[in-house]
């Protein structure tokens, strides 16, 4: 996991030298401060060197220049180098998240994805920047100062050490403490991140069912189980902090004290226990930084390791390694004893299904809530793997075609249509990046739209909201038609797009998909009727089995199951 991390560098290894090597000269450079006061008091004024006294200031002023331009240069480049790293690790995150399929996006709750992408990235990013930095810093200048104090009096100098080994290991005890409190916030953050998204997402069902109170009582038990673990945090890092802080001031007590008792005892020169007093002075911070990199460390891993838990995420649904584009030249797609169920579930929601649908024709399915009937659906475009069978498209098999290729060739419209926080014009090149305004206007006119967005003042630079708040469903509906005329696929997926609007608007989509489905296959998920009494032929499935299948007139005269729902007008 180590050496995976570290592969981030790469692309940066001069910025990274960079930051090391002023790391390494600033910590140099503080451990000659002491020593050069150490001079003044031993040699320079009992002696009554003036000039030397002045070239001593001298030096102390260029060490305290250049230390100045270390630190700017480890604060701006040091940090920028985490951020580089944390921006590919971003980029890299979110391509990977696009790969995924479906059945991931199941599992996972956006609010601790949102999580992974911010609060553990800006972590190992943290990580990335102080951690090597803090080690090299740490141990140049502990070792450094060490070395020069044995040097000047090694009795002191173990006497100054007696607290040290306490300290770091309170640090390092505290710490692991510290981290776990950390990782119950961060889990915690996710799950308020979690409920407040899906409640701001869901805001309009909250309202109109009147269940405010209900969701704030919701948000309350999460926001509480936050509070509860920064309290927990906040205590460990209280004691952490005093006890350190106790240490620091019994490091400053062991050196004056021992200092003090080995002058009265002729055992060291007062300019030397001057020199120990501000070489703690030089020592502390760095063992504050040694003890704060095994918490960084430990924590940025943590973040790294959830970070590569989701890159080592393998799409459930991949391409085959010989995998070729879809040819299409009729747009058959048939179904061959086909079963199906999720992951999650050991129900089967689709049980041996064998079915034809002969290019340029429209198939309607229908069937009681929970039949199968958009699973159906979302199995030709790969969204999900059967359990057994196949699909083929003109003769191939859907697996053995590039799934780019596949989606490309698809056109669907969905019952919950998603529009990005945008303008029209923006949601509409999602059917086709190159689009040209002229196209644009085409397509909405094809999808009973363009008048509409003629009136607006703004046109095609109308912005829809988030979700495509500022439109209403109909309108929704007819930009997302219009998005596939852009796309132009030869085949069509309907999935119950016209069960939640009113007369007018389902007119209006109905016309418009039927210009839409004209020359080309189209499969319709049907609710309503009159999406589907025009239908080539209807599928009834029931339990996730096809029971039925004909077309509006001869499954009526049947007088089975498709009869049955049509008098009880019941196609959800």
């Amino acid at each position: 996991m180590l050496r995976r991390f570290i592969s981030y560098y790469r692309p940066y290894k001069g910025l990274f030298f960079l930051d090391m090597g002023v790391a390494v000269i600033a910590s140099l450079l503080s451990i000659l401060v002491p020593t050069l006061t150490r001079q003044l008091l031993r040699v320079e004024i009992p002696e009554g060197n003036f000039s030397n006294m002045v070239i001593i200031f001298a030096m102390m002023l260029l060490i305290y220049i250049i230390m100045a331009v270390c630190q700017y240069i480890r604060m701006t480049w040091g940090h920028i180098l985490g951020v580089k790293m944390e921006t590919d690790m971003r980029s890299e995150l979110f391509a990977h998240l696009q790969k995924l399929s479906f059945g991931y996006f199941d599992k996972n709750k956006t609010g601790h994805m949102m999580s992974r992408i911010t609060n553990d990235l800006f972590q190992i990013t943290e990580m990335a920047h102080h951690a090597p930095e803090d080690l090299i810093i740490s141990v140049a200048t502990i070792t450094g100062s060490y070395i020069l104090m044995f040097r000047y009096n090694p009795l002191l100098a173990l006497v100054s050490m007696i607290p040290l080994p306490i300290m770091v290991f309170y640090g390092i005890h505290y710490g692991h403490k510290m981290k776990s409190t950390y990782r119950r916030v961060r889990s915690t953050v996710a799950d308020v991140n979690s409920n407040v998204e899906n409640s701001l997402s869901g805001i309009r069902e909250v309202k109109s069912f009147g269940q405010e109170t209900f969701q704030q009582k919701k948000f309350n038990q999460v926001n509480d189980v936050l509070r509860d673990s920064k309290v927990d945090q906040y205590r460990v890092m209280g004691s952490y902090h005093a006890g350190i802080g106790f240490f620091r001031e019994l490091y400053y007590f062991f050196t004056i004290a021992g200092g003090a008792i080995l002058i009265y005892f002729g055992k060291v020169a007062s300019y030397d226990l001057v020199t120990f007093i501000l070489y703690v002075g030089v020592v502390l911070p760095p063992i504050d930084r040694l003890i704060n990199f095994t918490e960084q460390l430990q924590e940025g891993m943590a973040s790294f390791e959830r970070f590569a838990q989701v890159m080592d995420e393998d799409p459930a649904i991949q391409d085959a390694k010989d995998a070729k584009p879809l040819k299409i030249k009729e747009g058959t797609v048939v179904f061959e004893d086909l079963d199906f169920s999720y992951e999650s579930s050991p129900d089967m929601i689709l049980r041996n299904i064998n079915v034809t649908i002969e290019g340029g024709t429209t198939v309607a399915i229908v069937g009681e809530s929970g039949a199968g009937k958009s699973t159906f659906a979302s199995l030709i475009p790969r969204f999900y793997e059967p359990t057994a069978g196949r699909i083929l498209i003109d003769g191939q098999d859907v697996f053995d075609v590039r799934q780019s290729s596949l989606r490309k060739n698809i056109g669907f419209v969905q019952q919950n249509i998603f529009l990005f926080d945008g303008s029209i014009r923006e949601n509409l090149r999602y059917g086709s990046v190159d689009a040209t305004d002229e196209e644009m206007w085409r397509a909405l006119d094809a999808a009973n739209l363009g008048e509409f967005v003629r009136s607006l003042p703004k046109g095609l630079d109308t912005e829809v909201g988030e979700r495509g708040t500022l439109l209403s469903g109909g309108q929704k509906q007819r930009i997302s038609i219009a998005r596939v005329f852009l796309k132009n696929p030869p085949i069509l997926i309907f999935d119950e797009a016209t069960s939640s609007l009113d007369t007018e608007s389902e007119e209006l989509i109905v016309e418009a998909f039927e210009r839409l489905s004209t020359g080309r296959t189209a499969i319709i998920i049907a609710h309503r009727l009159t999406t589907i009494r025009g239908a080539d032929t209807i599928l009834v499935l029931d339990k996730g089995e096809l029971v039925e299948r004909g077309t509006h007139e001869e499954l009526l005269q049947k007088g089975g199951q498709y009869a049955k729902l049509y008098k009880t007008q019941d196609f959800s």
